[in-house]
């Protein structure tokens, strides 16, 4: 049923979330998990500079992961799109449209809804735009955050 599931890494553990999800339905079926990150770029009179400061260690992070997954066996091909017009959202859904992809994980904030319109997540973004399903990932719940995310 998962053949192809994009899953968008920005580097933090609320992105990492949802890691172990995306491979879980890609194995279910011998899919495939296609990685993307976003590198999003302020641009001024002397150029663009990456939004984030620690953009380099961000994406070596990623990098790593994709490495991870593909020594662990699973399929895993990453996907660096940089951007100054688009946000992260519009640029994860363009990916999954290329690669047809059947659903696009991502971890969330886990805040309710009126702080998650307010605080203009990429998740709730994705929700909104995207042409597949999303799967967003909460944060764990229960005593120090000892819960299990649910697929």
């Amino acid at each position: 049923m998962f053949k192809v599931v994009v899953l968008g890494l920005d580097g933090s553990e609320l992105s990492d979330r949802a890691l172990p999800v995306a491979r879980e339905l890609a194995e279910r079926d011998g899919g495939q998990i296609e990685v993307v990150h976003v590198r999003e770029l302020m641009v001024g009179r002397a150029g663009g500079y990456p939004v984030y400061p620690n953009e380099d260690e961000i994406e070596a992070k990623v990098r790593r992961q994709v490495d991870e997954l593909n020594k662990s066996g699973t399929k895993t091909r990453l996907h660096l799109v940089t951007t100054v017009t688009h946000g992260a959202a519009h640029e994860i859904a363009e990916v999954a449209d290329e690669v047809d992809a059947d659903v696009i994980a991502v971890g969330t904030r886990g805040h309710a809804p009126v702080a998650g319109l307010l605080l203009g997540s990429v998740t709730q973004r994705l929700l909104h735009i995207s042409k597949v399903p999303v799967l967003a990932v909460p944060p764990e719940h229960g005593p120090n955050g000892g819960g299990k995310a649910r697929t």
